[in-house]
């Protein structure tokens, strides 16, 4: 028996291993029974007691397999028997430890709009306040996960879908997840909306005139679409269509511009307001 502050610990030993040094021996543990509930002295809700799974031989044989409660099987997409696993720490749990609520920041516009620089501005703002963030810049997920992807439609759809999955999962985790991308369609905006629960999408339009996007042209990719040098560029020959009922809409004029902390603080703002700042 091992004893671990009020609590004990009692393990269920094997024979001991001889190893080639006469001075060392190994011992080979079985399963751990902790007492009371407690590991260390400290009660928890999930740390309730792990029961010795020691039992008679005989209680494993002639077992009527056709009892057994086969469970449900789901099919998404091309996956098929498949099954969700649920676990006893949820999303609520982990929002009590990190004292925020989850949620996904959706922020859509034209290229050079100011979308990357207010996910890094707005990262660093609520950083600042002790909250969780993680910025999911559309540049950045195609340097991994969407690198197979390229600019057709169907692979700017699939793009979008998968950063989606990844932002909802951030969420899940309690993070505050700030999407950065164009994402130029509304049916692919939407679709991403509806994966998470009512409330916990927060689309912000960078509402920025195509004018004042081209005479930035941080990248350089208008100068190369107007010259036809790349096809399919969002605002030149590809439409972009702004949102209908955005959360937030922060709109900017030549000679007009807020700062991106500025700005970042007034997403922020809306986030306390909404509670998502808290637990």
């Amino acid at each position: 028996m091992i004893s671990l502050g009020k609590g004990s610990v009692v393990c269920c030993g094997a024979p001991e291993i001889e190893s080639s040094k006469p001075s060392l021996v190994l011992k080979k543990f079985g399963f751990m029974k902790i007492q009371n509930g407690k590991f260390g002295g400290v009660g928890s809700r999930f740390a309730a007691p792990i029961k010795s799974m020691e039992a008679p031989k005989e209680s494993c044989v002639n077992v009527d397999v056709s009892e057994k409660k086969v469970p449900q099987m789901s099919t998404r997409g091309n996956s098929t028997n498949i099954l969700w696993h649920n676990c006893s720490v949820e999303k609520s749990d982990r929002e009590q430890l990190l004292q925020q609520k989850g949620c996904v920041i959706w922020i859509t516009g034209l290229s050079g709009s100011g979308k990357s620089t207010l996910a890094c501005a707005l990262s660093c703002g609520l950083h600042a306040r002790g909250k969780l963030t993680y910025v999911l810049d559309g540049d950045n997920v195609r340097h991994g996960l969407n690198s197979d992807l390229s600019f057709r439609a169907e692979d700017r759809a699939e793009n979008i879908r998968r950063i989606g999955e990844v932002a909802k999962l951030f969420a899940d985790a309690g993070i505050i997840c700030i999407a950065s991308l164009i994402s130029p369609y509304r049916r692919d905006r939407d679709a991403c909306r509806a994966l998470l629960p009512e409330g916990e999408f927060i689309e912000v339009f960078m509402d920025v005139p195509l004018h004042v996007c081209e005479s930035r042209d941080p990248k350089g990719l208008y100068k190369l679409a107007r010259a036809g040098k790349i096809t399919g560029f969002t605002g030149i020959d590809d439409p972009y269509e702004p949102p209908l009922k955005a959360e937030i809409v922060l709109q900017q004029e030549a000679g007009l511009c807020d700062s991106p902390a500025d700005l970042a603080e007034t997403v922020i703002s809306c986030l306390d307001k909404k509670g998502y700042l808290v637990a």
